[in-house]
């Protein structure tokens, strides 16, 4: 194929009439033109006074060579990444167990049975559709089922986010999982927009789907089944347990950052693991229109998106402040998962049409800062008393934390909401952070939105909303894992992002891949 890049195009545009516009740039004969489709679509916003949509298209041309001869800038021949086939040589006689149905245990068992290997995938929550009824009541309510809820079931965590499905590996894989998630639902678009993202209403629909053609294919999932033990002799897993035992020679372990109990299990079986840098810190909202005007501008008249913004900040103290899992027209969601705590994320629609924009703005930190704690999981503790001051200060009923930024500053109590209104539920109590927050983290994160204002005008305005707290961005763990994927523990894949080896939608889904294909060319 042929790929014309870097086509600029300043007015919206159907499909068909970006196709004509691109040839009659490159002087390609439309009669030539096989089959064709849009490979990326981007925004560039730099320059306030052009801000223009930018396209690549591929296409399959009769006389491909008399084109490329021309040396034109905008052409390339490109050919696409290849996956290697795979060379199964599973033959136990047990299925392989996948813990989790988040995308790495979906994409796990979802390999498996593209394969014809029947697993069996064990997760505590409840299916996608009656999880968003407990999340709904929670929501409403304050009612907090600590089985059911946005950290666990079916679909992972990720499910009540904004399904992004950017990512920063570079994976053959990564396509593969783009197609499969618009086999089962997903819209098209998501195949070449340069940050797609889908949703967490059509994700729920999409997970559904996924789930069932698994189901048809042979696979097992047992919801409402929590792991409680492992069985390991002479080193290899033999049996995991949880209202009954189940024999397998393979575990795919895609338990997701939230499952303290069975990280403490893990350990407790001498499973190797070892602290891992993480971040903590806060969501911050504001309206989504001054993120468009700071973004887009006044003047521009293509139908665009809400905006959308990434920022980083590294301060003296030794500490980076980032943004991270910005929300358009989302909400700041309640995620915890165990009593008496508060945890927060962000969360959009597809449409992404609500009032404020949000995202968190997390500070990182390293096992150095909780050196009285010698354990792998020091830093799941660290998390634990920072969501359980957070759950006091709001008043001890699922209430948040939050505070304008101007108080925030100040080190004072909010007195009053401006014009950003809080968007969390069950609700919200005016409150100081800095209460809570070690010294560390206020500090860095009143540098960073402060230096983040001189690259986003308005991030820092003083109704700016902090709401605490966020510090369930990434695993503070990492299962040790070798080249194959294996941990210390024969037939043990440690999988996904609560191991360690994701950080988002696209790289969980990718690594569950990887660790089934590793499983089924496993030489026993």
């Amino acid at each position: 194929m042929i790929r014309i890049n870097n086509i600029k195009i300043r007015k919206d545009l159907s499909d068909i009439e970006i196709l004509e516009f691109a040839i009659n740039k490159v002087s390609i004969n439309k009669e030539d033109i096989l089959e064709w489709h849009i490979s990326k679509k981007s925004i560039d916003a730099r320059k306030k006074d052009d801000i223009h949509y930018t396209y690549n298209i591929d296409l399959n041309l009769k006389n491909e060579i008399k084109y490329l001869k021309r040396k034109n800038a905008h052409i390339q021949q490109i050919q696409s990444a290849k996956i290697s086939p795979i060379s199964i040589n599973y033959n136990s006689s047990k299925p392989p167990v996948i813990i989790g149905a988040g995308p790495a245990g979906l994409f796990a068992a979802l390999t498996f049975v593209q394969n014809g290997i029947k697993p069996i995938i064990i997760e505590q929550g409840k299916t996608v559709e009656e999880r968003k009824k407990d999340v709904d009541l929670f929501l409403a309510t304050g009612k907090l089922n600590i089985s059911s809820n946005v950290q666990f079931g079916e679909g992972g965590a990720g499910t009540f986010s904004d399904g992004k499905l950017t990512t920063g590996i570079n994976s053959p894989f990564c396509k593969k999982v783009l197609q499969e998630f618009v086999n089962f639902g997903a819209p098209k678009e998501i195949l070449y927009l340069s940050k797609p993202h889908i949703g967490t209403d059509n994700l729920i629909n999409i997970i559904r789907n996924m789930r069932n053609y698994i189901i048809s294919k042979g696979g097992t999932f047992l919801f409402g089944e929590k792991v409680t033990d492992f069985k390991i002799e002479n080193s290899k897993i033999t049996a995991v347990y949880c209202s009954k035992e189940i024999k397998t020679d393979f575990v795919v372990l895609a338990i997701g950052h939230s499952s303290r109990d069975t990280f403490e299990k893990l350990l407790e079986n001498g499973v190797s693991m070892q602290a891992k840098n993480f971040s903590v810190g806060v969501r911050i909202e504001h309206l989504q229109s001054d993120i468009n005007y700071s973004q887009y501008g006044k003047n521009c008249t293509l139908k665009l998106p809400p905006a959308e913004y990434k920022l980083a900040y590294h301060s003296n103290n030794g500490h980076s402040c980032y943004t991270f899992c910005m929300c358009p027209g989302g909400v700041v969601i309640a995620s915890s998962s165990e009593n008496n705590t508060i945890v927060t994320n962000g969360m959009s629609n597809f449409s992404r049409n609500g009032t404020n924009a949000n995202s968190a703005v997390l500070v990182t930190v390293t096992p150095q800062d909780f050196q009285n704690n010698s354990s792998p999981l020091a830093g799941i503790y660290f998390q634990k008393d920072l969501e359980e001051k957070a759950f006091a200060l709001g008043g001890s009923n699922y209430y948040a934390p939050v505070q304008r930024f101007e108080d925030f500053l100040k080190n004072k109590k909010s007195e009053f909401i401006g014009k950003v209104k809080p968007s969390y539920l069950p609700g919200f109590t005016l409150a100081n952070l800095n209460d809570i927050l070690p010294s560390f983290v206020s500090s860095t994160l009143k540098e960073g939105i402060t230096y983040f204002n001189t690259k986003l005008n308005g991030f820092a305005n003083s109704d700016s909303i902090l709401t605490g707290v966020e510090t369930r961005s990434s695993s503070p763990v990492t299962i040790l894992r070798n080249s194959n994927l294996v941990s210390n523990i024969d037939g043990l894949y440690p999988c996904g992002e609560g191991a360690g080896y994701a950080g988002g939608i696209m790289s969980a889904a990718v690594d569950g891949i990887k660790c089934a294909i590793a499983i089924l060319e496993k030489h026993n």
